[in-house]
Formats: C-alpha cells, sequence, structure tokens
C-alpha cells in the first residue's frame, strides 16, 4: 500500500509540474494536465492515504456525536477536578 501511495504521489507531482512546464512555453493544454493531477490527487490519492493511515483503528472515539454509552462512560471516569473552572 506503501508504494502505490508514493507512486501516486510521484504521478501527482509530475502531471503538475509538466503541467506548468507546458503553460510556461508556447504550446497549449497545460490546464489538463494540472487539472488531472489535482483531480488525482483529490479523489485517488486523498482517500487511498486516509485509508491507510486509519485501517484498523477503533474510529468510535473520533465521532463528533457521541453515543449514550460514550456518555455514561465519560460520566463514570470523570473526576472531580474537571468540575472546577
Amino acid at each position: 500500500m506503501k508504494a502505490i501511495l508514493w507512486l501516486v504521489f510521484i504521478s501527482v507531482i509530475g502531471l503538475i509540474i509538466y503541467g506548468y512546464y507546458i503553460n510556461s512555453s508556447e504550446y497549449e493544454g497545460g490546464e489538463k494536465y494540472i487539472g488531472a493531477g489535482v483531480f488525482l490527487f483529490a479523489f485517488v490519492l486523498m482517500p487511498l492515504f486516509i485509508y491507510h493511515r486509519y485501517k484498523g483503528r477503533d474510529l468510535k472515539q473520533y465521532r463528533l456525536f457521541p453515543t449514550k454509552e460514550m456518555n455514561k462512560e465519560y460520566k463514570k471516569n470523570k473526576k472531580p477536578e474537571d468540575q472546577k473552572l
């Protein structure tokens, strides 16, 4: 998985650099390469990276709206010092 991530990352950087190189020269169409690089970055590289980093982890602790069980556990483990402001 790490090799795939590096390969896609190098491809994204290469496409963007090649697109800027073509834009600076007399040829047209560099925007297509830049757009393809950004598209690969946003819709291929980032989801693969997020999947790779969070694979095998318990994602319940990252919830925005906790469940009732999580609230009960929090109240049970809460220390008296936490109530003082």
